[in-house]
Formats: C-alpha cells, sequence, structure tokens
C-alpha cells in the first residue's frame, strides 16, 4: 500500500483512492502540526521553533509538554492510517534527535510537491530536444496543481514562502507549456488549459492573455471580445490593478482581427461603436481619462463650451479615519455614478484623489453641483465636509490640474 499526500490545494491523505482523514475539532490542531512537519520535512526544528510559530497563542503554562502531547498524538494518528503490523518509517517517522525533531518521509509515501518538481525537471531536461514528450511531463505536473500551496489553512505566517514557490513554480512551467503547444499550433488546448488554469489563479494576467490570443488564432473574436470586457473590469474594478500594455494593446487586435476581410456599411459601424445605455456618470481608468480630456478640451475651444475639471482631495485627518481610496473605489464609483450627470466622467488619480470632468456647467452648476457630492457623501459614504476638499478649474485653463 501506497499514502498520497496532497498539498496542493487543500490537504488531503490518500489511500487507494480514498481519503483517510477525518476531520474534527479535536485533529485540527494536529492536522495543523502534521502540516507544518511537512512542510519543513527534512529539515531539524528546534522545540523553540515550532512552538513560536504554532503554540505562541495558547494559554499553556508549559508549552513544551503541550507539544509533545500533540507530537504524540500525531504519531498514533500516523499508525492508525496504516495496517497493522506495517513498520510507519516506510511511510512517515517522525524523529526525535539531540534536540530536534524532523519528519522524514519513507519510500512507501508520496508527497504531491515531490511529484510536481521531479515532472518539472523532466519536462525541463526533454523541452529543447523532444517537445511532445516535454509537453506531456509539464502537462502532468499542472494536473498535480489544484490551488495554493495548503489552501484551507490560509494565515500561517510560516506557510507564505512556501506557498509562493510553488505558486511561482506552477505559473512558470505553466508559461513553458504555452510555448510549446503555440509552437504545435493547438489553441483548443491552450485554451482548455487556460480555462482551467483561472479557476485556481483568476488575477494572473498572462493566462488571460493566453487565452484570448488562441480564441482569435480559431476565430472566435466575439468570445475573445467578451472575455477582454470581463477580465479587464475584474484586473481594474476588483483588483485595482493597471492592465499591462500588453494586455490593453489586445482590444485593437481583436478589433482588426473581427473585421478582417468583411464589407461593412457606415449604419453597421455605429452599431458596433454605440454601446448600451447606462445612466449616470461614466467611470474609466487614468488612461483614458486623459484622451477624453484632451478631446474634449479641444471641443471646448471649438464650440465655446463651459467644461470643468474637478479634483476631490481627502485630507490625513480623512484618510486616518477611514479606508484609503483604494479599498473603497467600489462604493465611491456606485456613488459618482449616480450623483453626477450623464455626459460626466471620472477616475481615480491615486488613493488619495479623485478627478472629475464635467460637462457644459453654467451659471452657478458647479456650486450645486459641489454641494450634491458633499450631501451625499456625508449621507452614504459617512464622511465629513472637512475630511475633503474640491477643487473646481474651467477645462480651458493655462493651469491645468493633468
Amino acid at each position: 500500500m501506497k499514502l498520497y499526500i496532497n498539498t496542493l490545494g487543500e490537504f488531503d491523505i490518500k489511500a487507494n483512492g480514498q481519503s483517510m482523514l477525518k476531520e474534527s475539532s479535536r485533529t485540527y490542531r494536529i492536522y495543523k502540526l502534521f502540516e507544518y512537519f511537512l512542510t519543513f520535512r527534512n529539515k531539524k526544528l528546534l522545540p523553540d521553533t515550532i512552538i513560536d510559530n504554532l503554540l505562541s497563542e495558547s494559554d499553556s503554562d508549559d508549552p513544551k509538554n503541550m507539544l509533545r502531547t500533540q507530537i504524540f498524538r500525531l504519531r498514533k494518528i500516523i499508525k492508525m492510517l496504516l495496517p497493522d503490523g506495517i513498520d510507519a518509517e516506510e511511510y512517515i517517522n517522525i524523529n526525535f534527535t539531540n534536540g530536534y525533531y524532523c519528519l522524514e518521509i519513507g519510500e512507501n509515501t508520496v508527497v504531491d510537491i515531490d511529484e510536481f518538481e521531479r515532472l518539472i525537471l523532466k519536462g525541463d531536461a526533454e523541452r529543447t530536444t523532444n517537445a511532445n514528450s516535454a509537453i506531456e511531463y509539464y502537462e502532468e505536473a499542472i494536473s498535480l496543481y489544484k490551488g495554493l500551496y495548503l489552501s484551507d489553512n490560509a494565515y500561517e505566517v510560516w506557510l507564505v514562502p512556501t506557498r509562493n514557490y510553488y505558486q511561482r513554480l506552477y505559473l512558470k512551467t505553466l508559461s513553458k507549456l504555452f510555448e510549446l503547444l503555440k509552437d504545435k499550433g493547438e489553441n483548443e488546448e491552450i485554451i482548455a488549459l487556460c480555462e482551467k488554469a483561472l479557476l485556481s489563479e483568476p488575477y494572473e494576467e498572462e493566462i488571460h492573455i493566453n487565452l484570448m490570443e488562441a480564441m482569435l488564432n480559431l476565430g472566435q473574436s466575439k468570445a475573445a471580445m467578451n472575455h477582454y470586457e470581463y477580465a479587464l473590469n475584474l484586473l481594474e474594478r476588483e483588483m485595482d490593478a493597471k492592465p499591462s500594455n500588453r494586455f490593453i494593446d489586445l482590444r485593437k487586435k481583436i478589433h482588426n482581427n473581427s473585421h478582417k476581410n468583411t464589407d461593412i456599411d457606415l449604419s453597421s459601424i455605429k452599431m458596433q461603436l454605440e454601446e448600451a445605455a447606462e445612466n449616470g456618470a461614466m467611470h474609466c481608468n487614468f488612461e483614458y481619462f486623459k484622451f477624453l480630456f484632451n478631446l474634449q478640451k479641444r471641443k471646448s475651444i471649438r464650440n465655446n463650451e463651459y467644461d470643468y475639471l474637478c479634483i476631490i482631495n481627502f485630507n490625513k485627518r480623512g484618510l486616518h479615519s477611514h479606508e484609503s481610496l483604494a479599498n473603497i473605489s467600489r462604493e465611491w464609483a456606485m456613488l459618482l455614478k449616480t450623483t453626477l450627470r450623464k455626459g460626466d466622467v471620472f477616475t481615480f488619480w491615486n488613493d488619495s484623489q479623485i478627478l472629475i470632468m464635467l460637462h457644459d456647467v453654467r451659471g452657478d452648476g458647479v456650486s450645486i453641483i459641489e454641494n450634491r457630492i458633499a450631501s451625499n457623501m456625508k449621507s452614504y459614504m459617512k464622511i465629513n465636509e472637512n475630511e475633503i476638499n474640491m477643487i473646481f478649474q474651467p477645462l480651458v485653463s493655462e493651469n491645468t490640474l493633468i
């Protein structure tokens, strides 16, 4: 019998395809101790180091005795996993020598991270001489990655370096596999691989890019554009991350691909350019805001329009008593969309400033808008007027804010 230990994703120990772990409140700390030993397997660990990492918040007057008790229970659980008469050292052994604990993995136990690295090394060895063999090794390695290392143990500091290491190794291997599949024109396989990878790494831009490029290679322009909009929203709105130039350039590539070798009349082009009707102001990233600003500035000079640029500044007191603007950007976006008018545009310049472009404001319109923002801000965001200040400036001005 062989034991299989899964760490990439949720922790589990299996034999003959069946989980051998029994979850209970009493075993949670024991399994956590085992995960710690597994993370630092084959390394000598001082009891004090283990206590600092696992038992620092314990109320026990004798943490060393508590640790010894937990290790005793862990050894007992490991023994219970094995058939009677089997030597535990062939599977998992925790020994104590010269004041150090050490977990050793026997020849009848397979740990997924060891297999993961072994398969990647084999793929690397075949990469330049036998692409098909390398693809098989990489795909087998990728299939072992079900999520972050020990993902069900989310908040332990001691896990971070190991977790980051395997995540980087996974993404690096995925990138090498993409290149090999591209060389062979395996776009369907790339799409399937990306869709599966995004389940565990939804915010990894490189995966989104490879997915859209494969869709374009198969002529799936509409699917590529739909995914572009989804991924852009995911990265900008949920992660407050600015996409790379490579990602942004894909929009033009998708557009060119969708209209290649087709005859389109002006009405069709107009229909494709028009966006769905949306009430309220428009929210965009800073680069697009800058483009619209310069376009509207030229238009204002030509048509004698009264457009204004507004900047909302959060003072230190406001930021001290509230979350940073980056953390509440979604709430601010909803507030400004409903507070401002349909022709207005706004963007988050940084984590303490918002830029707004107000279209054709006449008479005492600036005062009305300022009062409306302040009132809604006080009602819905619970922020007082003295925590921010608003500066308004005509768009056609020598001292432009941007």
